[in-house]
């Protein structure tokens, strides 16, 4: 899953220095410094890869705060779909 949030952050931030920077502690906001623009096609592009809808409502900013805790955000929808 690691690589797949890699690749669409590549794709939504249009740099692939991200390849070789991103690891799972990244900071979605503060390093990767995704506009509010970007993010919401950061969440579009996620919810069309993994075929999840998100509710905004449920996305609280913490998930937001490392590529990891938002891979855990993602299990924890699956989960509740599943």
């Amino acid at each position: 899953m690691f690589e797949t949030i890699t690749e669409i952050v590549i794709k939504v931030k249009e740099d692939e220095s991200f390849r070789s920077s991103l690891t799972p502690k990244s900071d979605l906001i503060n390093e990767v410094g995704l506009d509010s623009l970007q993010m919401i096609n950061f969440i579009l592009e996620v919810e069309d890869h993994f075929g999840v809808e998100i509710v905004y409502e449920d996305l609280d900013y913490s998930y937001l705060l490392s590529v990891e805790r938002f891979i855990n955000f993602l299990n924890g929808m699956e989960k509740k779909i599943g």
